[in-house]
């Protein structure tokens, strides 16, 4: 049984189809990339895992359960985690404390209390190297520094699946390879899988994602290993616009 099944999911906001038809299925710690053009569907996609935006058509299911109609605090608890390309802190909050928000509201909320939420927060800190901002108001952080906690806020959920939005949107190439080194490390040691939506960083699509799902207008056009993917002409032709050797 998939971790996440969409069957046939469509979202229209009024005359426009932003996702049209889209079946998938992600397994549990599979790593997957979401590629396409700009307004390609890519973010309603992921509102529509989240449960931001509800499907006209279709159905989500989420360990054999039916999702589809439920919203984003409801699906929290179940295992869905999410990071945002803006983040989105609490900024006069700790740093610390933002993340520690993280674990109340994941799979563990139910079973912590306040004391319970800030020692995972401290372990997840340590984790992404994070120690030195602990105190921090997060308002204070730099770009970088905030997604990298928005990371951690996400991973303090104990996910079982976390949608990356663009997260290392902006980052110098080293630090791109760091994060996905790190990404990929702790999501095999806690059996998450990882589905990133990316724009046209290339070596965090190549270094992450065992298979690649290409959008086009609304439509997959791709769903295939990464390699294969890239190759691929119909990838080539509206996403990439060239070989991908090149």
């Amino acid at each position: 049984m998939a971790l996440l099944e969409l069957k046939n999911v469509t979202k229209r906001f009024g005359g426009l189809v932003a996702v049209n038809q889209v079946s998938l299925e992600i397994d549990k710690g599979e790593f997957v990339g979401i590629v396409g053009p700009n307004g390609s569907g890519k973010t309603t996609l992921f509102n529509v895992i989240n449960g931001v935006f509800f499907p006209e058509e279709g159905t989500v299911t989420f360990e054999g359960r039916d999702i589809t109609r439920l919203p984003p605090f409801k699906r929290a608890p179940l295992g869905i985690g999410r990071t945002f390309q803006i983040p989105r802190p609490f900024a006069s909050a700790t740093v610390r404390e933002n993340i520690a928000v993280g674990a109340m509201f994941g799979t563990q909320g139910r079973s912590l209390n306040v004391d319970g939420s800030l020692q995972i927060a401290d372990q997840i800190i340590e984790r992404v190297d994070l120690t030195a901002h602990r105190d921090k108001p997060a308002g204070a952080l730099t770009p970088v520094e905030k997604k990298l906690m928005e990371i951690a806020r996400s991973l303090a959920m104990k996910p079982k699946l976390l949608l990356m939005d663009e997260a290392m949107a902006g980052m110098h190439p080293n630090d791109i390879d760091q994060m996905v080194s790190f990404i990929k490390r702790v999501a095999e040691e806690e059996n998450i899988a990882i589905v990133a939506m990316v724009e046209h960083i290339m070596r965090a699509v190549v270094g992450l994602a065992e298979k690649v799902i290409v959008l086009h207008q609304g439509s997959k056009i791709v769903d295939a290993p990464t390699k294969e993917a890239l190759e691929d002409p119909k990838v080539v032709e509206v996403y990439l616009g060239h070989a991908p050797e090149d």
